[in-house]
């Protein structure tokens, strides 16, 4: 039975402040439901329909994690999907765990990029070109917004981030930092490149001064049009797309 307590207690979830304060986060719908129940996350509480339940009692099971049933009207006034037919996990956070940088390939960094939309989006497209590993800067949107998680598409179990000072960790890798800016050397124009960071910057500022100091290679995306510039999520896409071009070629 959903208690009032488990009511109230996923619904602080929603907060910044309650989540850091438990440690935990919340997963809804049924697609990233099962991409978390699927993954390394430890899920603490599944609430779910009994259709929801039926179809995957198995995996259920494997994951320890305690089970409530309800109702689709249940679910959907404790999270934020209008519609959710299926299921939520309260799940435990990652600990904020600084990697090294991969022996080849690319990170994606991201300066202060706070649309939590374009967070989990941007998270979605590493997924895609298979870049496994994002490195963020204190003021980036929180990795455990719902709307990251939402944005994400499940993408958010198969990457590796960490929240530092970002200046303080490209001095310790000691590898090329390629900065998106709009006076930048043409994307289009690069020869091969094998790794670096992939470095985003604010949607409205771009770049930091400071983290400009620390950057390598200027690259910008030509335009033929008329546009003042491109969404950040966007550009990353675009950027990937011809990073991992030139890596093959």
């Amino acid at each position: 039975m959903l208690s009032k307590n488990t009511v109230k207690f996923i619904k602080s979830l929603h907060q910044k402040k309650f989540r850091n304060q438990e440690e935990k986060f919340f997963v809804e719908g049924e697609k990233s439901v099962l991409e978390v129940l699927n993954a390394d996350f430890i899920v603490e509480l599944l609430v779910a329909t009994e259709s929801f339940v039926e179809k995957n009692s198995k995996l259920i099971e494997r994951s320890n994690a305690q089970l409530i049933l309800a109702t689709q009207n249940q679910l959907e006034s404790l999270g934020q999907y209008q519609s959710n037919d299926s299921a939520l996990a309260v799940v435990l956070m990652k600990s904020n765990r600084p990697f090294d940088f991969p022996k080849d390939g690319f990170v994606i960094g991201l300066d202060d990029v706070r649309d939590p939309g374009n967070l989990g989006t941007i998270i979605r497209i590493a997924d895609w070109y298979g870049i496994k590993n994002l490195i963020f800067s204190p003021q980036t949107a929180d990795f455990y917004n719902p709307k990251v998680i939402q944005a994400s598409m499940g993408s958010f179990t198969r990457v590796n981030f960490f929240y530092a000072e970002l200046d303080e960790v490209f001095h310790q890798w000691n590898v090329p930092i390629y900065g998106a800016f709009l006076d930048g050397k043409n994307v289009h124009e690069m020869k091969h490149v094998s790794r670096g960071v992939i470095l985003m910057g604010n949607e409205s500022n771009g770049i930091s001064t400071t983290l400009e100091r620390v950057v390598t290679h200027k690259v910008t995306i030509p335009g033929f049009g008329q546009a003042e510039s491109l969404n950040v999520a966007i550009a990353t896409a675009i950027l990937c797309d011809n990073f991992k071009r030139l890596s093959i070629e």
